[in-house]
């Protein structure tokens, strides 16, 4: 539905596509707002890292005049079936509230249009944190514009549940709070509502919703009476489990729905409610105890599927949740059916203050069904792009710039626009669980970059651009996919002798996983040269458009829900379990399948403050073929390998890294009592080790995420192992592996030697081609 809604105008060019992959031959479409006149080109991207010198522009388009597109932030229920417009005797309002901060003016419920001539009831919640229940009688508002006859004694607390009724019978108002009433008024006229709708969550304000609610609500209910003290107490005690059954019920919705836009009203009238932008089902509400749910193993009786079980039904409401900008499609350009699979961008031109600019929107090109198959497919690490998406609607910037860690984003074009992703909180405080692909993503882009920011490094496109450069420039065909072309179509890796899994893959859906494990049983062949790989679980909404990722708090977050959070952004715990499918989230190795089983390593830890914080590898076994045929590696035990001339930059060990079972049991000094023992994986071989400094923000994990001291420095472990179930798997265990194939030729070998014995030959005849003089490692340090 499109009820109207507070419009955010952005300054500044923001443009997304359609779709994150795109077949050759097919069509893809750019949704662009922008306040400035521009040029559009497609580009496949070249070889150079550092510039879109040596890209190749398929198609160009200027001078095109701007056009401003607005965004609609802010979750809410619009419920179009409002109660009768004229006078109300008698009604009553209840449910459960969590309010998760104080910022501005908030409505929980109403059926209200703020204007000169207020008419109309709300529940709000002030800036100081009071209850606010306004009775619009005419033209007596407060300061605020906002109609107010009751209000709580004192400010509320924050992030806890509770139960609020609010109740007219004639002249009267009262307000009542976990079944005592704080607050009454008498009226000095009998209340009227106008024509319009109900909304949970949001006010009118002339003619579009605003005031969104920063909280959860749980089990709200509409009366045509004034429920007396009993009634309340027995609504109370009930915590927001049950629906309501009283003969008066005008309307009550116990949003246990699991997805979807519907808001299902229980009561014979079907006032169902519309859900506007997303929101966040699935939470723990006010009957919930946490506890039952096992911290470190998977418990499949709390698994469901079709709605959510009644203490964890409830709705989470933000004013800037937004998962679609549902633009009008601007441009569309046609790919050529020939287009080689690849990085492709959608590349803006534009002036700011005078300079030239650009703004990249980055896709995969899929190879065309109808050409033949190489033996090579790399997946491309697009889940972990969605979870990084911070401030999507930047203030516009000369490329490329440094994304900061923690995730903080660059400065936000507009104070209404989103800014959060997986790894930072909404403005009131709640924990981000979704994400959408029809936002704007410009930290993919193909040459920003990450912290530490005089590393040269990066983790997004440009990390797995040094592959894609290097496979090229030795002249190996293979096919680039994303994550969600193997979500949606697991079976596609039959076609192919080898993956790579490429990056930063961080985030895998269950159909991707299950894909990968049955391909290796069938005998296939994987290359990961990524690490923190196969970390958290994600799944997909039915329009594939929506990525939910459920991270909640560890014990040594040192919080629980309603503390006050600085180590991780996540949700309470309890929340693990998705919306979309019912199942258990959050890390794999606590949903019951640790990444060992599939890819033999598991995260270890991270570090990313000072770019001498990266390591490098240190060989182990070097009479394995792998360092030796076809081309020796000339590597002596001890030698170290993956980084610049000297040991400069790049160097791979860094970011975030994984280890084998066997190592990371041995950092684990306590088991917790709901914990499952990790077991070793048989017949996997350790033939190099990572080793890196200790630096100031390292975080060495357990199994458990409790920090723990690391082995002599001992950051990742470099495999092959011929897995017991079938097919062999290559792990290079470091998020950066790829990142010096350019500069490192040894690596480079090892690469190669790796695809030959897995069925992808060199390319080239004779020796191998040295590509590193074209790539210039950072100094020393």
């Amino acid at each position: 539905m499109n009820a109207p809604h507070r419009a955010v105008e952005l300054p500044g060019l923001h443009a997304y596509a359609d779709q994150i992959s795109v077949e050759a031959g097919q069509t893809i479409s750019l949704h662009v707002s922008s306040d400035r006149p521009y040029s559009v080109s497609l580009c496949r991207l070249g070889s150079d890292l550092d510039s879109p010198g040596q890209d190749e522009v398929l198609e160009r388009r200027s001078a095109l005049e701007p056009k401003l597109q607005t965004i609609h932030p802010g979750s809410y229920v619009h419920i179009a079936q409002g109660l009768p417009p004229g006078p109300v005797g008698t009604l009553t309002f209840e449910g459960w509230i969590k309010v998760w901060s104080f910022s501005g003016w908030q409505c929980v419920f109403s059926q209200m249009e703020q204007h000169l001539n207020a008419m109309g009831i709300g529940l709000f919640v002030s800036p100081d944190g009071h209850l606010t229940f306004g009775c619009g009688v005419g033209p007596e508002l407060d300061s605020k514009g906002l109609p107010a006859r009751l209000r709580s004694p004192e400010p509320i607390e924050l992030k806890a549940w509770m139960h609020v009724a609010v109740l007219i019978e004639h002249e009267r108002a009262e307000m009542w709070l976990d079944g005592a009433c704080i607050a009454c008024c008498d009226l000095a006229q009998p209340l009227k509502v106008e024509q319009g709708p109900i909304r949970l969550g949001a006010c009118g304000v002339d003619g579009v919703a605003d005031l969104f609610f920063e909280g959860d609500l749980a089990m709200p209910a509409l009366y045509a009476c004034a429920l007396d003290a009993t009634c309340i107490g027995a609504r109370v005690q009930a915590l927001g489990v049950m629906p309501t059954g009283h003969p008066e019920l005008l309307a009550c919705w116990p949003l246990d729905e699991l997805k979807g836009a519907r808001v299902r009203d229980s009561s014979v009238h079907a006032r169902h409610g519309s859900l506007v932008n997303h929101g966040t089902r699935v939470i723990n509400g006010p009957a919930f105890d946490p506890e039952q749910v096992p911290r470190y193993r998977e418990d499949p009786k709390l698994n469901f599927k079709h709605c959510a079980p009644p203490e964890r039904a409830g709705l989470r409401l933000a004013s800037d949740d937004l998962v679609d900008c549902g633009w009008e499609p601007t441009h569309v350009f046609q790919l050529p059916s020939n287009a080689p699979s690849g990085l492709y961008v959608a590349r803006f031109e534009y002036s700011l203050e005078g300079k030239p600019a650009r703004y990249d929107v980055t896709f995969v090109v899929k190879r065309n069904r109808t050409k033949p198959a190489p033996k090579l497919l790399v997946l491309c690490a697009t889940n972990t792009w969605l979870a990084y998406a911070t401030t999507p609607f930047a203030a516009p910037y000369i490329q490329p710039a440094v994304w900061p860690r923690r995730c903080a984003g660059l400065p936000n074009s507009h104070a209404l626009a989103p800014e959060q992703c997986l790894y930072s909180y909404h403005r009131g405080g709640q924990p981000t669980y979704y994400v959408g692909t029809r936002m704007p993503r410009p930290h993919t882009a193909p040459y920003e970059l990450y912290d530490p920011a005089d590393s040269g490094f990066a983790q997004w496109t440009r990390l797995e651009r040094e592959l894609h450069n290097w496979l090229d420039a030795h002249g190996y065909e293979y096919d680039l996919i994303a994550d969600i072309d193997l979500h949606r179509s697991p079976e596609l890796l039959k076609g192919y002798s080898t993956l790579i899994i490429n990056g930063h893959s961080e985030y895998w859906s269950e159909p991707a996983r299950d894909g990968l494990e049955t391909y290796l049983a069938q005998g296939g062949n994987a290359i990961v040269l990524s690490g923190n790989s196969m970390y958290w679980r994600v799944s997909f909404d039915e329009t594939e458009s929506v990525m939910e990722q459920r991270k909640t708090r560890t014990l040594h977050d040192g919080t629980e829900e309603g503390g006050e959070d600085v180590n991780a952004p996540a949700g309470p715990h309890g929340e693990q379990y998705h919306s979309q499918d019912g199942k258990r989230g959050g890390l794999w190795r606590y949903a019951g399948r640790p990444s060992t089983e599939a890819i033999g390593l598991e995260t270890a830890g991270w570090g990313f403050a000072e770019a001498q914080d990266f390591g490098v590898y240190r060989a182990g076994n070097v009479n394995h073929p792998f360092f030796n045929a076809p081309f020796a590696t000339g590597l002596q035990k001890g030698d170290t390998f993956g980084h610049g001339p000297n040991q400069s930059l790049p160097r791979a060990i860094g970011h975030e890294w994984d280890l084998t079972a066997a190592t990371l049991m041995r950092m684990t000094p306590n088991f917790p009592r709901d914990a499952e023992t990790l077991e070793a994986q048989h017949g996997i071989e350790v033939i190099a080790e990572g080793i890196r400094a200790p630096g100031k923000l390292d975080a060495y994990l357990d199994y458990f995420e409790t920090p723990t001291a690391s082995l002599d420095g001992l950051s990742c472990e470099m495999i092959v192992w011929d897995r017991p179930d079938g097919g062999r798997v290559f792990n290079a265990g470091a998020v950066g592996a790829s990142w010096v194939l350019g500069v490192d030729e040894k690596m480079g070998k090892l690469l190669a030697n790796v695809l030959a014995a897995f069925d992808v030959p060199y390319p080239a005849e004779g020796h191998y081609m040295d590509t590193t003089e074209t790539r210039t490692p950072l100094e020393s340090v």
